[in-house]
């Protein structure tokens, strides 16, 4: 009987484990920047995605980790974010918590 409790809690735990590394990936947005509206700690970036979504990705200081980890988007870069993703009736709006990549 405690063998059966073991395995079903290990079976659990690696479900828990595979869901949130799948997790991971779909809170990543790529894609051009549009257009950047400046804040008190830092901006929201429009991007633009390959597949023609946009998201308003809220870039501040705090949220990334402090000064060190912060950096400015231009018009025309090409970006990838990491973060919390959330959608209203008609926008998609990302807290970037990690920028990945500017080209």
């Amino acid at each position: 009987m405690k063998n059966l409790k073991r395995i079903s809690l290990l079976a659990i735990l690696m479900v828990f484990v595979i869901s949130c590394a799948c997790m991971k990936d779909k809170n990543t947005v790529s894609g051009k920047v549009e257009s950047i509206e400046n804040g008190k700690d830092g901006y929201t970036a429009k991007i633009n995605t390959d597949k023609n979504e946009v998201y308003f990705a809220t870039v501040s200081i705090v949220n990334v980790g402090g000064p060190e980890n912060y950096k400015r988007f231009k018009e025309g870069d090409v970006v990838s974010v990491k973060g919390e993703i959330w959608k209203t009736e008609n926008e998609n709006h990302i807290k970037v918590t990690q920028i990945v990549s500017i080209k």
